[in-house]
């Protein structure tokens, strides 16, 4: 819960949400007009491309919640670690481009590269903050085990 309160958290929310927005307003306006010039290829990497960006970004503005929500006392930590709250891929490896992908507006290229960066640093927090099921329910169990044994219990 402190990492909700520090700087860092702040700053990516900050960026995320920033992202977020303004992947939107591409995707509405600009973008949408020049999807419409690209050939047959290229406007199904479009699709493709944009699909998986805002995938990923709805993802990133989830889990930056969930954390928002901890720290403001909605959820506990527990429900917060939860898989459902947790992000999907966990394969650090980029997906393949889209065939047709080189052909894809700069704007979008610039976006599909800053949105896989909040991403890959939002996967990396959750990764140091949650690590994986099993191992955070042993870690969990043997903090608890430390601490009954310091204290007499």
């Amino acid at each position: 819960m402190e990492f909700a309160r520090s700087e860092l958290f702040e700053r990516t929310f900050k960026d995320g949400m920033a992202l977020v927005e303004e992947t939107a307003a591409y995707l509405d306006g600009p973008g949408r007009a020049a999807s419409k010039r690209l050939s047959r290829g290229a406007a199904l990497a479009y699709a493709g491309e944009s699909m998986r960006l805002t995938t990923r970004l709805m993802q990133v503005a989830s889990w930056l919640l969930v954390q928002r929500a901890m720290r403001d006392g909605e959820i506990q930590l527990m429900e917060a670690s939860n898989e459902k709250y947790r992000l999907i891929s966990r394969d650090p490896r980029p997906s393949p481009a889209f065939a047709g992908s080189g052909e894809l507006p700069e704007a979008l290229k610039h976006l599909i590269v800053r949105g896989g960066a909040i991403y890959e640093r939002v996967r990396r927090l959750d990764e140091t903050m949650y690590g994986d099921g099993e191992d955070k329910a042993n870690a969990v169990s043997s903090q608890m085990a430390m601490l009954a044994q310091a204290f007499g219990r």
